[in-house]
């Protein structure tokens, strides 16, 4: 139940960081979508590991295969399944943690929810898994493009090293032209730094990546439970050391009157019905209201670090934890791609909801 999203663009994830293959499973992709496999495989690899080194140093190649689904370059209705084989597994760099209990990991939850634990690399609850989802959101996203929607997200925040600047005020096509994913060449180039001297001590940090919307039209969404934002934080919380989600001015909002803070409404001069102001992040009342949808989202310092912790075994006894295996010192540059998937299948569901309304 746990590894299934969506209610009519429905996928489901499959596989562990050491076992044989990764992969998902779509259901409810509409007949007749452009299959574009060298798009998915770009995606695929701004997430792959080994890409720099401020990632991890596994060797993923993350190529794919398609089982079903496709026929002739184009979807054909029926369910997508899509594999990857996993090559570089190396469990013999956790076989000393078979027994104890990671500081900040899931391996106590997983061994208290299922009485036993895959603790190879995390098992289920690596963020390998993610690699199934990007693969997915980038069909996803090829539907949203042919619909005019664009989604970008960036590096915002290292540490406490921050980028002031609005997305306005960025090319935001220059996120993937460094490892640091940053479209502010200047601030990319400090962050690359941070996250660099971060590794060299054996620790870890975290931060925040910002994401942006554009061109999603007026009415997806559902009121109440389903609330456009709410699936939007849902999918964001749902990635790997994600600690938090905000939207429109967030948390930032708060300090606002509302006179300050409403959008006023005005009529552009195509006739559409526009706003002053995006304090609300392009959704009012759970549906979108044609603005920009942005957001914010905050990953916590990667679990796994090379320096001593203390802990216990599943036995209660304490015992020391040694850092060891090939981590990321920062998960944020190969989480970019990530969120920009996770946010596509959010908002194809609704706009395929959108279009079973109609």
């Amino acid at each position: 139940m746990g590894s299934t999203y969506g209610k009519i663009f429905n996928i489901s994830t499959f596989g562990e960081s050491h076992g044989k293959a990764i992969g998902v499973v779509i259901d409810g992709c509409p007949a007749n979508v452009e299959f574009d496999e060298a798009f998915i495989q770009e995606q695929l690899d701004r997430r792959k590991p080994g890409q720099s080194r401020i990632t991890t140093q596994r060797k993923e190649a993350d190529g794919f295969q398609v089982l079903s689904g496709v026929f002739e370059g184009k979807t054909t209705g029926t369910p997508i399944a899509l594999v990857i084989f996993n090559e570089d597994q190396r469990s013999k760099d956790y076989s000393h943690i078979a027994d104890s209990f990671r500081p900040s990991h899931a391996d106590y939850t997983y061994f208290e929810k299922y009485g036993n634990r895959d603790y190879r690399g995390g098992g289920r609850s690596s963020a390998r898994e993610t690699a199934a989802r990007v693969a997915a959101g980038a069909i996803a996203q090829q539907i949203l493009k042919s619909l005019g929607v664009e989604i970008n997200a960036y590096v915002s925040q290292v540490g406490k090293l921050a980028l002031e600047k609005s997305y306005k005020e960025l090319d935001l096509s220059k996120t993937y032209s460094n490892a640091a994913r940053c479209p502010d060449d200047e601030i990319a180039q400090q962050m690359f730094d941070y996250i660099d001297e971060t590794r060299k001590k054996g620790d870890s940090i975290g931060g925040v990546i910002k994401c942006v919307a554009k061109g999603v039209p007026a009415g997806w969404g559902e009121p109440v439970f389903d609330k456009l934002h709410a699936e939007l934080g849902k999918a964001m919380l749902s990635i790997n050391a994600v600690k938090g989600f905000d939207y429109g001015s967030g948390f930032e909002g708060t300090s606002l009157y509302g006179s300050q803070h409403n959008d006023e409404f005005y009529t552009d001069d195509n006739g559409q019905v526009r706003t002053k102001t995006n304090h609300a992040g392009g959704i009012l009342g759970g549906i979108s209201s044609g603005e920009d949808i942005y957001f914010r989202v905050a990953f916590k310092p990667t679990a796994t670090i090379m320096i001593d912790q203390d802990s216990v075994d599943k036995e209660g006894n304490a015992i020391t934890v040694s850092g060891k295996g090939r981590h990321d010192p920062c998960v944020l540059p190969r989480a970019v791609p990530i969120v920009e998937a996770m946010t596509a299948l959010v908002l194809v569901d609704f706009y395929l909801r959108r279009k079973v309304e109609a």
